[in-house]
């Protein structure tokens, strides 16, 4: 062979090679019948043989997995008679099946955290927890399982009925929730829309076992549900596993039928009133809306904006700038069908609503004659933009999110939705506003007849497919590793420093979703001499700071908070500042700049001033008749040894109040003058960015500030009140509240704080608590009940807690199962095998808190402050792991005296 001829060979070869290199990886095969679906920007899609759809959204930045079923049914869906069936249903399903007759034991014994919420709609389930395949396996087992096979015993109705009715007298509390009913009601005539989610009254006490069963069987289905799986998860044997669970129910024989109804365009003002005892008065407008689906929806989404936000927004302006009102809002519900934009005004106790009404509908309606401006248009944008990707960069929110497009039609419609606001002009926006914010389509407060009534477009279905054609997605990010969140691996990534005037920082760069980033900053100030009576001015000052500074508007400072995709805020108490941050590795450092400049040169406006003044006084006079406040303010005070003005003193709602109104603007800016400063701070970031750039902007803009007042932290000096029960009326408040509190000489650095944290849990704690299973699962007296632990981090001066919600005429009842739960476990303990479930439960929930970054970055700004690492959490966790049923019921015994109780309630007993 000639050496050309070698030399050919040899050519061809090396190509041949590099075309077989060049062929794309073979994929995983698909379990037997699935079909692959449409693919979007990271998200798979999967379609059963029997019709269930399957998402898949891998996100490896967090340990974490979520898993949501949304099922497509909700208060829509039900019949003349059925009202609250969709909700009913939710709360059977948490009841059991034969196979797993307790879920939420199962739930808490493997740290799910799991709910189940229903809309109009949608049902969805869902759960997260730290990522553990067998987990991941048997909550997709139950799913499946409860999908057809859940219980709906009539003993289970019975129990879980005054639950039910417990949930609904909880919302019968809000004045303004059931203002928002009424006047969704009043605007639909026909459809479904117009009804309460969780049903009328009569219908949910009178419900037929079997026609509930047959509600069921209509719609619980495989072809009538999605399935997202998100976060971390291996995609091929999760698949399989979903395939095999959910593989076995069959596709029903029998189509789904829809109702047909949509209510005709309107036809003139509707209106409702509204009267209760308590809160303030307020405002409701509502427009009829085409659907999510539709390509009008995005234009009213940013016409929502544009009108209702704070600070920018034309209503904001108009009415709370102008003190007509305390505050405004505006928002829209994104439906399968026709549905709702909604604005509305709250107002102080003293302001005339007359005045604000004529306020409310001019600017409304005047957006015809007022076009939207193009600064207000992009100023919209930028916001429902930043809110739509902290959404989609959060693993565990998108799984659930994503639920709402399901609902409203198709998953994707939560990506085209996106690209529609991008897209949106000023002739779009002002269109939508022409055809929709008409008298003749508005609901209200009166009815105004006119010789020439104005009609908007009649309703109409949107063809999903036919939106979706031609849309084209963009490319998927790309896919982050797995965080380890031991504490050793968290202490080991995490790398500390002190500023020469004395910040400490801590900074753990680890690579998340969409570049993520969360930060805290606390600031510690003042002791017990120079903080005394600055209680209010310290809260207020806080909730100055983004009203102006840094040589920014308040508007300038909103906008420069978008384009910066960042949220922040800030709160005050007791002589800490805290800042919390939440941006993307891009736009990290300038918003560090920007909280720097807001904390050191605020600008403190006196109109500011007087909106917050006005906001806190309208919620002080709404908490006066809300049953928890009132008993949270009972509690606080009773037994409190310190004197007005003490920053330890628990003020009541009258001195609250006093104490708003004597803030000005001068004492402001002596508290800034004096308190704040760094010298005494702690900075911690959790997620993507670059911590040398990140360390350099923290020395730069807040290095070398310190405060003229000394800090020395408040000691909290052991006192113990009197045992005592508060009984405290709250007229016409379908709802009451029980609870109990009781000192305990112990911090969270004692021998016994894993022991008394465990039996905690397991009283009342966990979701499969003795409280819980008593009051809430056998009883069926209350919608919520719980127990904590509120553990000081030095004094050995510790608060344990419990209470319940339930209706006054249950009230005798809730009080003798809570004592006799209470004293069945100081008396017979706990079991080996609860404490064994507890205990790795109880660990679950540590290690899943420790996953999620917001907590991660407080956790470590804490440990700076109290001088710790992450090798606390873990020695916490080894003591946890090694207590035996002994240790936790001596430590219970040792503790715990229902002698010593604080027991206070609220709620409208006068009725009984």
């Amino acid at each position: 062979m000639s050496a050309r001829r070698r030399s050919s060979l040899a050519i061809l070869l090396i190509v041949w090679l590099a075309a077989l290199l060049a062929l794309p990886a073979v994929a995983q095969p698909l379990p037997a019948g699935v079909e692959r679906g449409a693919s979007v920007e990271g998200i798979d899609e999967y379609r059963l043989p029997n019709g269930l759809q399957v998402l898949m959204v891998a996100d490896d930045s967090k340990p974490t997995t979520t898993v949501n079923l949304t099922v497509r049914v909700g208060s829509r869906h039900e019949s003349y008679g059925e009202t609250g069936m969709a909700h009913l249903l939710e709360h059977m399903l948490f009841k059991g099946t034969p196979t797993t007759p307790n879920p939420w034991a199962e739930f808490t014994r493997r740290g799910l955290r799991a709910n189940g919420t229903t809309w109009v709609d949608r049902t969805n389930y869902f759960a997260s927890f730290a990522r553990n395949d067998e987990h991941l396996r048997w909550y997709l087992g139950w799913l499946a399982d409860a999908m057809v096979h859940s219980t709906i015993a009539r003993r289970d109705l019975d129990t879980e009925m005054t639950v039910v009715r417990n949930e609904m007298e909880m919302g019968e509390n809000d004045p303004f929730r059931i203002l928002f009913q009424q006047t969704l009601a009043s605007a639909f005539q026909w459809h479904n829309y117009g009804k309460s989610t969780i049903g009328a009254r009569s219908d949910v006490e009178n419900v037929d076992i079997e026609r509930l069963r047959a509600f069921y069987r209509q719609h619980y289905r495989p072809d009538n549900a999605t399935l997202t799986v998100s976060g971390s998860f291996e995609r091929a044997s999760t698949l399989a596993w979903i395939a095999d669970q959910f593989g076995r129910i069959e596709r029903p024989a029998q189509a789904r039928w829809l109702a047909p109804t949509l209510d005709p365009a309107q036809d003139g003002e509707r209106s409702v009133t509204l009267r209760r005892v308590g809160g303030t008065p307020a405002l409701l407008a509502m427009y009829h809306l085409p659907p999510a689906a539709s390509p009008d929806f995005a234009a009213a989404e940013l016409l929502a904006i544009v009108l209702g936000d704070t600070p920018s927004g034309r209503l904001h302006r108009r009415l709370v700038e102008g003190r007509l009102a305390a505050s405004v809002f505006g928002g829209t519900l994104d439906t399968e069908e026709p549905g709702v934009t909604y604005f509305g005004a709250q107002l102080g106790p003293q302001q005339d609503i007359d005045a604000a009404r004529t306020a409310l509908l001019d600017t409304l309606e005047g957006v015809v004659a007022a076009p939207v401006t193009a600064e207000e248009l992009e100023r919209a944008r930028n916001k429902w933009l930043k809110a739509w990707e902290l959404n989609f960069s959060d693993p565990q929110r998108v799984g659930v999110a994503l639920s709402e497009a399901i609902a409203a039609g198709d998953w994707r419609l939560f990506f085209l939705q996106r690209d529609r606001v991008r897209a949106l002009t000023l002739a779009d926006v002002q269109r939508v506003a022409a055809q929709r914010l008409l008298a003749a389509n508005r609901t209200l407060g009166t009815y105004l007849p006119t010789a020439q009534p104005q009609r908007a477009p009649q309703p109409q279905r949107v063809d999903v497919a036919a939106q979706l054609e031609g849309w084209r997605p963009q490319p998927a990010a790309a896919a982050v590793p797995e965080f380890d969140p031991t504490p050793a691996a968290i202490d080991a990534a995490t790398q500390r420093f002190t500023l020469a005037h004395g910040l400490q920082g801590a900074l753990l760069p680890k690579p998340t979703r969409a570049q993520a980033v969360h930060a805290v900053l606390t600031l510690r100030y003042g002791d017990e001499r120079s903080l005394a009576g600055q209680a209010e001015v310290e809260a207020v000052l806080a909730q100055m700071l983004d009203k102006g500074g840094g040589g920014l508007t308040r508007q300038q400072i909103e906008d420069r908070l978008d384009a910066l995709r960042t949220e922040l805020a800030f709160s005050a108490a007791g002589g800490t500042l805290t800042v919390t941050l939440r941006t993307r590795r891009e736009f990290a450092v300038d918003a560090v700049a920007l909280a720097a400049s807001l904390l050191r040169t605020p600008d403190l406006p006196s109109d500011a001033l007087d909106e917050v003044r006005r906001q806190v006084l309208a919620g002080i006079a709404a908490q006066r008749h809300d049953p928890q406040a009132v008993v949270a303010e009972a509690l606080e005070r009773h037994g409190n040894p310190y004197r007005r003005g003490d920053p330890r003193h628990a003020r009541s709602f009258d001195e609250r109040a006093d104490d708003v109104r004597a803030v000005t603007v001068a004492r402001l800016r002596e508290f800034h003058r004096r308190f704040y400063g760094t010298a005494h701070a702690q900075f911690a970031a959790v997620g993507d960015f670059d911590p040398v750039a990140l360390r350099a902007a923290v020395e730069r803009h807040l290095g070398g500030w310190s405060a003229p007042e000394r800090y020395t932290r408040i000691a909290r000096a052991w006192h113990e009140p009197d045992a005592v029960r508060l009984q405290l009326e709250t007229p016409d408040k379908q709802n009451a509240v029980l609870g109990v509190q009781q000192r305990v000489a112990l911090s969270d650095n004692d021998a016994d704080y894993p022991a008394l944290s465990l039996a905690n849990f397991m009283l009342g704690g966990g979701g499969d608590s003795r409280l819980w299973r008593r009051i809430r699962e056998k009883d069926g007296l209350s919608y919520g009940t719980w127990s904590y632990v509120d553990w000081s981090q030095h004094e050995p001066h510790s608060v344990w807690g419990a209470g319940a919600i339930f209706a006054p005429g249950n009230r005798d009842a809730v009080e003798r199962a809570f004592a006799e739960e209470v004293r069945r476990a100081l008396d017979a303990g706990f079991t080996a095998d609860e404490v064994s479930a507890a205990r790795d439960s109880l660990l679950a929930f540590r290690r899943l808190s420790r996953a999620q970054d917001d907590r991660l970055a407080a956790a470590l700004a804490g440990n700076l402050h109290l001088g710790r690492t992450m090798a606390v959490s873990q020695k916490v966790d080894e003591a946890i792991a090694a207590l035996t049923p002994e240790q936790v019921n001596a430590a219970l015994r040792r503790h715990l005296d229902p002698a010593k109780f604080v027991r206070a309630l609220a709620g409208d007993f006068r009725r009984q």
